[in-house]
């Protein structure tokens, strides 16, 4: 089991910084076509660090602090996900460009979950 939750946190940390250049690459899009500067800076916020609170998580201090950080890094993914769905429905994205980082907004959420559900429940069993 451990081993499993080492290769989720591998795919996490690659899959997390891939999702990153796509949503940078994503706002220089709606900079450039659509003149699109202050929500397009939220979703920048919020879906670069994904990966870089992963990271910090990485070096956490404690089992604690590497749930807080990560609980912390799924609610920005969470937050990503509302960006890039309001695009969409405002039609600054096209459908085809959002089902695809959207589902990759998805598979993240997917891991993270994972790894805290992993990670909160050997907490729980080593408490006992």
């Amino acid at each position: 089991m451990f081993c499993n939750h080492m290769e989720k946190e591998n795919a996490l940390k690659d899959k997390s910084f891939a999702f990153a250049v796509r949503i940078v690459n994503t706002c220089r899009y709606l900079r450039s076509k659509h003149n699109e500067y202050k929500l397009s800076d939220q979703l920048l916020r919020s879906g670069t660090v994904i990966g870089a609170l992963h990271r910090e998580a990485e070096q956490a201090e404690s089992t604690p602090d590497f749930i807080h950080k990560l609980a912390i890094a799924q609610k920005e993914c969470y937050e990503t996900m509302y960006w890039l769905e309001l695009f969409h429905a405002t039609e600054l994205i096209e459908t085809k460009s959002f089902e695809s980082i959207h589902a990759d907004a998805c598979e993240l959420m997917r891991i993270i979950t994972a790894i805290l559900l992993t990670t909160k429940t050997k907490q729980s069993i080593a408490k006992k």
